[in-house]
């Protein structure tokens, strides 16, 4: 995703802040973006802000939704004595064009969409963490691609002689004359301190700005929809191997069927419809993703030499590059990364058995001889 961001400290005063942002891949095309601001300043605030940060994060990658990682954030600022923090998190998924955004009193978000018109994204902003056990709501908004996000913090719009809203109503026509006159956001967030900032040397609080192109859908992604049954697996392997052939990765197709005839395989057994088998090619790698209706996530455990199930997870720690778990609106996402053919890359399961034994149909036939385990 194309990026650029800014962050000046307080240049005279208390000293530094507590701004913080962050990019996080959460996988299958997924982003995850977070801006926050810690109330105050000096070296309590930036603190708070180390801890935010690290624990934000964390909680980000294991792709838990926006309003429970506010609540869940919320719980940590309770317990730090006369702390108030401001935080937006949202979620981009660009192969479905989808935001999905949290906001706990942080300023509004800027959207710049691609006919170079600037809005305030539509967006409760509940109140600041810290405050208690306010619920923080969710939306879920349709963004075009090569839209451009903008999140800042209060020091680029706040002045002691000016009011906030007009500020930022100044703040969107300053970002969409900048979007118009260049396509590249280094230039664009010049040009927006620029007009705001003519001062450099006169921040009285930090400024932060971080400006986000959504990316455009790649075109090698494709999706089947699938009933909970089991004659799905074998339709899935057969979708699976023919848009392998079509993007020509037919070296990836024998890793790619048996991890994904794992997760179907689940999917089928312990979830419910909808089913979705998932694929999409960047550059470098072939994303795999099976989604469901069941809220329950995966867990790993070590089966016995004489248990029938229980080895799902560890093909794939052993096959996969990446793998994880997404919670979605209909239930979750098991998704797994395998890197494309180049120099140096062999297939991981050129000495993994895909047919069954000796009278046994083979794998594409909709049979499978491993076990699985619940997800």
């Amino acid at each position: 995703m194309d990026t650029s961001s800014r962050y000046f400290p307080a240049r005279h005063g208390a000293g530094v802040g507590g701004d913080w942002f962050d990019l996080i891949a959460l996988g299958g095309g997924r982003v995850g973006v977070l801006i926050g601001d810690v109330m105050g300043r000096g070296l309590e605030a930036a603190a708070v802000m180390g801890q935010l940060r690290s624990a934000s994060h964390a909680l980000a990658k294991t792709g838990m939704p926006p309003w429970q990682l506010m609540r869940a954030l919320d719980a940590v600022v309770s317990e730090l004595p006369d702390q108030l923090v401001t935080c937006c998190y949202l979620i981009l998924d660009p192969d479905e064009g989808v935001l999905t955004v949290c906001s706990a009193g942080h300023l509004p978000v800027l959207l710049a969409d691609p006919t170079g018109t600037v809005s305030r994204l539509p967006v409760p902003v509940s109140v600041p963490l810290g405050v208690g056990e306010v619920p923080h709501q969710e939306s879920r908004l349709r963004v075009p691609p090569s839209a451009v996000l903008a999140l800042y913090t209060d020091g680029l719009v706040e002045t002691p002689t000016s009011d906030i809203e007009e500020q930022i109503d100044a703040l969107a026509m300053v970002l969409e004359k900048a979007v118009a006159e260049t396509p590249f956001l280094e230039e664009t967030a010049d040009s927006v301190l620029a007009a705001l900032l003519p001062d450099p040397l006169d921040y009285a609080d930090d400024v932060t700005l971080l400006l986000a192109r959504v990316p455009p859908a790649p075109l090698t992604a494709v999706s089947a929809l699938l009933p909970a049954k089991p004659v799905s697996v074998g339709e899935g392997r057969r979708f699976l191997r023919g848009t392998l052939r079509e993007w020509e990765c037919e070296d990836l197709t024998d890793t790619a069927c048996l991890l994904a005839s794992e997760l179907l395989t689940n999917a089928v057994r312990h979830a419910c419809d909808p089913l979705r088998l998932r694929v999409r090619c960047t550059r470098d790698e072939l994303h795999i993703e099976v989604c469901d209706g069941s809220p329950v996530l995966p867990q790993a455990r070590s089966a016995g030499l004489e248990e029938e199930s229980g080895r799902g997870l560890a093909l794939l720690d052993q096959l996969a590059s990446a793998w994880g778990t997404l919670p979605t609106q209909e239930g979750k996402a098991v998704w797994f990364s395998l890197p494309l053919p180049g120099e140096g890359n062999e297939n991981p399961a050129a000495d993994v058995p895909l047919n069954g034994p000796e009278d046994g149909p083979p794998l594409e036939d909709g049979w499978s001889p491993f076990p699985y385990e619940p997800v």
